[in-house]
């Protein structure tokens, strides 16, 4: 398998205590934290690109507060991160050795999740754009 199938794909965790449950956690912390922050990256780069766009180009904010703004979003990622082995533990003592692994689930779909919000403020600004050119145009 590739590494990225084994990224998405993990298997889940075979002890399943709560401590193995949370090292089976932290260790994608890391590939987590690497794919929402290139993601991050993407939406910083290409909002400031779609804002110097003509017709008429908006004032790109200060660069203290973006990264400020990007540090709180990255902690809010982090803390959201952390739900996934609750919320695992959580089936785990509600369904004892019934529960699903629900694991690699989670944390797929949390990542797919993650991935989508950070890129939204890049998608809204391209709207905008498009919003920009049509009045533009109209007038």
């Amino acid at each position: 398998m590739s590494q990225l199938v084994e990224a998405l794909y993990p298997l889940p965790d075979i002890r399943r205590t709560p401590m193995s449950l949370l090292r089976w956690w932290e260790s994608r912390r890391l590939f987590y934290n690497k794919v929402v922050g290139a993601a991050g990256l993407v939406t910083l780069a290409g909002f400031s690109l779609v804002a110097l766009l003509p017709p008429h180009p908006m004032p790109v904010g200060n660069l203290p507060a973006l990264a400020v703004a990007a540090a709180v979003y990255g902690i809010l990622a982090n803390g959201c991160y952390s739900l996934g082995w609750l919320a695992e533990l959580a089936a785990q003592r509600l369904w004892g050795r019934r529960a699903p692994d629900v694991g690699p689930l989670l944390f797929r779909q949390g990542l797919i999740f993650s991935v989508g919000l950070t890129l939204l403020p890049l998608l809204l600004a391209g709207l905008i754009w498009v919003l920009r050119v049509i009045e533009t145009i109209a007038t």
